[in-house]
Formats: C-alpha cells, structure tokens, sequence
C-alpha cells in the first residue's frame, strides 16, 4: 500500500517523507514503463480506513480534521455514506477516505527497478554481506561470504540484517518483526478497493484479495502460521464477511526491519565517512523505497534532501 495518510495526525514525523514517496511513484512508474517497459501497476483510487466503534470514529475524525487543516485530501465518511460505496463491508461507524493513496504491485516495482539498475550499468553479485572494512576514518568496501568488495562509498541497506554487520561504528538497533499474509480471490462482483481497519486490510491486486497483516515479535522465523493465519483471518472476515465463501490461493511471511521508534534510518554516518545508512523502514518499506533513493542521491551529491531527515538520523540511537 502506499498509505501515508490513513494514520497521520500531528504526531506523526515521517508524514512529509511519505507523501512524497507516495507522489514519487507517479513518475517513477511512468519512467520504469517507457524505459524497461515493467509496469509496477501502481493505483491511486483512495484508501479507506473504517472504524469499527464510536471511539475509532471518534480519533478517525480528529486525524480528518487535522489533515484538512493542513491541506491534505481527506475526508470522514458516514457510516451510510460507506455502505453506499463499499455495501459488501460488514457494517462501521464510519471511515477516514484518503483519495490520493493507493497502491503498487512490489514484485514488479522490484523487477523493474532491478532492470532498470542494469540498464544503468549496475553489476548484481550474489554473495551475502557480513561485514563493513575501513581504512581510519573512512569506509573501503564490504566483506562477503565469498569474498570481499572495495568501494569508497558504501550503502547500508541490509533490512532486519542491517545491525548484524560486523565493523559497524555504532549499534544499529533494527529487529525483524514478522507479518503473515494471505490470498484469496477478489470478488467478480465487487469493485477493486483498499479497505484499512486497525487490526487488518483488505487490498486487491491481480485479480486477489491480498489480506493482512501480523506483527509478531518471533526473531528471524518468517514462517506461516496457524495462529497467525487464524488472526488474521478472523479480523478480516470481521470487515468482509463476503471472504468467508472464498478459498485461499496462497499464504507467505516476510520481516520488517524496525527500529524502537518506528522511524527509518536515513542517511550519513558521521563517524566513518562515505557509510550511509537506509534502514529501518518497517512497515512502510514500500511506500519510501523510492523517493528514498532520490533523497539519498541527493546527500551523496552533497545537496539538500527534498525532504527533512533531522528525525532519521542514526544519531539519535
């Protein structure tokens, strides 16, 4: 999903940096089509966030008063209002409606960036990192299982893995946290949507009912589950009874690289020069992935980010 908006209020640091990743994707889709010809499907039809009782309702209003207030799109929806627009929904108290979000294919934004990364002339080596090397004060390339690799500028984009690197001049505090997913096929009837409640979602893509999601503290385990699958399963057929009927296509696990703040980490290390860091990004992987690397094009040039990373820093760990 690329979702910035269905959480944000006032509290929220990395609001700017995701709107401007979500906006990102409309060129970059665009340019990965004309250049590699892979469409990453991306969709920007709205997502909403339904409330399931008054005391949702209630902080959804507030996080819609905030975002007009700050000039984003947003909207509350009624509770008659979504059963007119989604009536296949099992009943609410109403939703936030983010017009402007939305959502991509990753598997294809992946193949499209990979090509389009040796289009430009990147060498892909598939060895595993397990370590940083340095000459005094400065970064000289990376060691790997099957050998070792000289660079003067090295990017630290390791996910969950990223604080397991030997040579590393701090500790770098990501953990992997494990969200089970599963599909089912879309409804024929229904329209596609992106439907979000606090405990699930509900998205389609290619023709699926992609559901999640977990968050589950189990270590470096991305494995299905039954609980998990019971959980997830459970809430979503809360918000669509409709699933129930249908059979489930496929299941998967992955790890979320998260920091104990919630917030990526982004940018230089002022301790060993020509180290940068894209970390830590969690649930919103996706959503940043690309404007992360203008922003850290940007730094590497010696410019000024398009968005402010004051509060990504890995200085403040």
């Amino acid at each position: 999903m690329l979702a910035p908006q269905i959480e944000a209020d006032a509290r929220d640091p990395i609001l700017p940096l995701g709107l401007a990743g979500r906006d990102h994707y409309q060129s970059l889709a665009a340019a990965l089509g004309e250049t590699v010809g892979i469409d990453p499907g991306l969709w920007q039809e709205g997502i909403a966030r339904v409330a399931g009782t008054g005391g949702e309702a209630e902080e959804l209003r507030a996080k819609v008063a905030w975002q007009k207030g700050q000039g984003l799109s947003c909207d509350w929806l009624d509770p008659a209002e979504v059963g007119r627009r989604w009536p296949w929904l099992a009943p609410t108290a109403g939703a936030l409606w983010a017009p402007r979000d939305g959502a991509l294919d990753p598997e294809r934004l992946v193949h499209g960036l990979l090509a389009d990364a040796q289009r430009l002339g990147a060498v892909l080596v598939p060895d595993r990192a397990t370590g940083l090397r340095r000459t005094g004060e400065r970064i000289s390339g990376v060691s790997g299982a099957a050998g070792s690799y000289a660079g003067g500028s090295v990017v630290l984009a390791a996910g969950a893995w990223s604080g397991q690197l030997e040579g590393l001049p701090r500790p770098i505090p990501v953990r992997p946290v494990r969200g089970q997913m599963a599909a089912l096929p879309w409804p024929k009837d229904i329209a596609r949507a992106i439907v979000y409640h606090k405990d699930c979602y509900l998205l389609a893509r290619g023709g699926e009912a992609v559901i999640g999601s977990t968050m589950e503290e189990a270590g470096f385990h991305p494995e299905v589950t039954s609980a998990g699958l019971a959980q997830i399963f459970g809430a979503t057929m809360s918000l669509c009874p409709s699933l129930l009927r249908a059979k489930v296509r496929r299941t998967w696990a992955g790890l979320r690289p998260m920091t104990p703040d919630g917030l990526p980490i982004l940018g230089p290390e002022p301790l060993l020069e020509g180290l940068w860091y894209v970390t830590g990004h969690g649930r919103n992987g996706i959503l940043l992935a690309g404007i992360t690397g203008v922003v850290l094009r940007q730094l590497m040039d010696g410019g000024k980010p398009v968005v402010d990373l004051q509060a990504f820093t890995a200085v403040r760990f």
